[in-house]
């Protein structure tokens, strides 16, 4: 999967299920300052991660993934 792939399936995720407004969404938007991310909405989005990439989010392996940029490094990753 391609990257650019990759950001529009996360940026589409979290504007329609998580309810971020778009305008906040960019590569270095953090995600829990800017994003307003909180652990409730994590949950959703191990879930939504693993429906739409097809594996589970590991929290051990999330440590300093902070911004947008960051978790689409970390999907894309995974895919690999």
């Amino acid at each position: 999967m391609e990257r650019k792939e990759i950001e529009e399936k996360v940026k589409q995720f979290l504007i329609e299920d998580i309810e971020v407004d778009e305008e906040k969404i960019f590569p270095d938007a953090r995600l829990k300052d800017d994003l307003g991310i909180d652990s409730l909405d994590f949950v959703d989005i191990v879930v939504l991660v693993n429906d739409k990439f097809g594996f589970k989010i590991k929290q051990e392996e999330m440590i300093g993934v902070d911004t947008f940029s960051k978790f689409c490094d970390y999907i894309e990753t995974k895919l690999k």
